[in-house]
């Protein structure tokens, strides 16, 4: 928060406890700590968030990037590496498009297509697109997954809703972050096979499919996931 409203990096905070701050910079920070009180969450505040070492711009309309998504993207980044020929990819429910667009800065020549439901989300992402001077390689569409889409692709990626609607009452995330990412039907799983579902005609042969999921959730996930891949091997990392 300090680094956000000193524009200082965290290095410089840490470095010089003792500077000053103007009146502009100590109400902004009262403020922002007062909204932090109120059950308000950090990235919502200031309006951006780190990922991947990038810094993406947030708003409540997205979900808020974890570092456990990295983990994603590093695998698709890797494989990207060894496979120089596949270089049309989706990012399916991008919200900010922190998945999407750091395969993009990362891999030069990928073309990414960023598809979320949320209206709201999209031009968030294209926000990021833009600061990050990425908008010749990447394109937006509104729809439920899929929906609408021909493809093929070599790559589709997706941190999509897995929380049991009967548990969102009970985490606080529900009361922070925007509902439609995060809940995932009765048993977490719903949006998660519907994608699953619509990527055998999507996903070219020798291609690969990146899911985030809950832990709880492997051996269904994989279970379907094998049902439509029959030939395919799928891990859970």
């Amino acid at each position: 928060m300090l680094a956000h409203y000193l524009e200082k990096p965290r290095s410089w905070i840490l470095a010089h406890p003792e500077a000053p701050l103007n009146k502009t910079q100590y109400n902004n920070i009262i403020q922002a700590a007062d909204r932090l009180m109120h059950g308000e969450v950090l990235p919502y505040i200031i309006g951006h968030w780190e990922f991947y070492g990038m810094d993406f711009h947030l708003t409540p309309a997205v979900l808020i990037p974890r570092p456990e998504t990295e983990l994603l993207v590093e695998r698709g980044i890797n494989w990207l590496r060894q496979h120089l020929t596949r270089r049309k990819a989706v990012d399916v429910g991008t919200g900010s498009g922190c998945i999407g667009i750091t395969l993009v800065k990362n891999i030069p020549d990928l073309q990414v297509l960023l598809m979320d439901i949320s209206s709201a989300a999209l031009m968030v992402a294209r926000d990021n697109a833009e600061k990050y001077d990425v908008m010749g390689r990447t394109k937006f569409k509104q729809a439920d997954l899929l929906e609408g889409v021909s493809g093929p692709f070599d790559l589709i990626c997706a941190n999509l809703p897995y929380i049991p609607s009967s548990l969102l009452s009970i985490l606080p995330v529900a009361k922070r972050e925007p509902h439609l990412a995060l809940d995932g039907g009765l048993s977490g799983i719903k949006v998660i096979s519907r994608l699953l579902e619509q990527s055998r005609s999507k996903l070219l042969t020798g291609g690969l499919m990146l899911l985030e999921i809950e832990s709880s959730q492997g051996l269904a996930v994989k279970t379907l996931a094998k049902a439509h891949f029959p030939t395919s091997k799928v891990q859970i990392l």
